[in-house]
């Protein structure tokens, strides 16, 4: 057998052993984080279903500060103090040289980079069909009696803020880490990205709507229409799939080539 054909052989056997193995789909990591965020919020939610309707009633009796608003206070300081360490660390250790990227290694941080856009997909699915739902239903035997709600308080200042900081560290991953937005960004990922940033003023709208001049939580109200550009900016989430799809589609051809 010639040199040649060895060193062909060789560099198959190593693409195939890294694509077999960890070093391009970080399944520990991954599932770290999906069970990370599974159990932080089932704790969220046996925590409400004790205290939401025995002391979660009145924002003005001194057990409701103590059992909700502390836990405000720590769900915006835990927020802060998160999305200000990811984006420190992301930006801090930032590839300088993204130009002498091999096609292994983009294709290796394409699927780093999914478990970013998981985490941000599994808040979102969490936020509607769970946290939505609960809120909705806590307000349908409740009404709305004060300032701050229970079930708001573990959506909109803990799930809305954890998709903007999952959301932030995906776009900031895939600028320092990736050549294709190093220097252009990707719109349906900016759309997808801004919607929770964009919502968060309407969280202030509503609550001082409802504190103000309107008692019901009637799903149609004028104070909830912003909500909806939330659900709009989300498909966003489809272009950016078909572009990682195509994307890895590319370097896996390339990385096949090359062996």
């Amino acid at each position: 057998m010639s040199s040649t054909a060895i060193v062909h052989d060789s560099n198959e056997i190593a693409v195939e052993e890294k694509a077999a193995g960890d070093e391009w789909v970080c399944w520990g990591t991954l599932a770290k984080v999906i069970v990370g965020i599974v159990i932080a919020y089932v704790g969220v939610r046996a925590y409400m279903h004790a205290f939401a309707f025995s002391v979660g009633l009145d924002y003005f009796e001194p057990v409701f500060k103590a059992y909700w608003m502390n836990m405000l206070y720590a769900e915006l300081v835990f927020s802060v103090v998160t999305l200000a360490g990811i984006c420190t660390y992301l930006w801090r250790t930032r590839d300088r040289s993204l130009e002498t990227l091999t096609p292994e290694e983009e294709l290796s941080r394409y699927f780093k980079w999914a478990t970013w856009l998981v985490s941000y997909t599994l808040v979102v699915m969490i936020i509607g069909p769970i946290a939505g739902e609960s809120d909705a239903a806590w307000h349908q035997v409740v009404i709305r009696d004060t300032d701050f709600t229970p079930t708001h308080i573990s959506l909109f200042y803990l799930m809305v803020p954890m998709l903007i900081v999952t959301g932030v560290g995906s776009f900031l991953y895939a600028t320092t880490r990736l050549p294709m937005h190093s220097n252009k960004h990707l719109i349906s990922l900016g759309i997808a990205i801004g919607g929770p940033i964009l919502i968060a003023p309407n969280i202030g709208l509503n609550e001082w709507g409802h504190t103000f001049y309107y008692a019901e939580e009637l799903f149609g109200a004028p104070v909830h229409w912003g909500f909806a550009g939330l659900g709009l900016a989300l498909l966003a989430l489809g272009g950016v799939v078909v572009h990682v799809v195509q994307r890895m589609k590319e370097l896996i051809d390339e990385v096949v080539a090359r062996a």
